[in-house]
């Protein structure tokens, strides 16, 4: 479980780095909306799990492959924000929130049982 002191951090990282991407969001990758949905920092605050989302990215993987190769420049414009706020700056890894994909093949996996239920009567 996380401490206060790593959520009001994760929180601090994920307002500002949804404010980078909503800014700069469209140089990185063009006509894609990016989220981040969660913000998970280690105990000794040294490094952040940033789960991210896109809207409009026709291939998720590159998406996020794509932001992963800019990470240091990220980091870097994060830092810029946050340096009065904390002590270091987190090294930060990026990862794919697919937990949108997950609800969407759970709801058609349910519409199926559901249909079958219905021929069966």
């Amino acid at each position: 479980m996380e401490s206060k002191r790593q959520q009001k951090f994760a929180r601090v990282i994920q307002k500002d780095l949804g404010e980078y991407f909503q800014r700069e969001g469209n140089t990185i990758l063009p006509n894609t909306m990016i989220t981040v949905t969660q913000v998970r920092a280690t105990p000794d605050l040294g490094i952040v799990r940033v789960y991210l989302s896109f809207f409009n990215a026709p291939n998720t993987q590159l998406a996020i492959n794509t932001i992963k190769a800019q990470t240091s420049e990220i980091r870097y414009n994060l830092a810029k924000r946050i340096k009065d706020q904390v002590k270091g700056i987190p090294q930060i890894d990026f990862f794919l929130d697919d937990t949108n994909e997950y609800v969407d093949k759970m709801d058609k996996i349910f519409t199926r049982i559901h249909h079958d239920d219905e021929e069966t009567k």
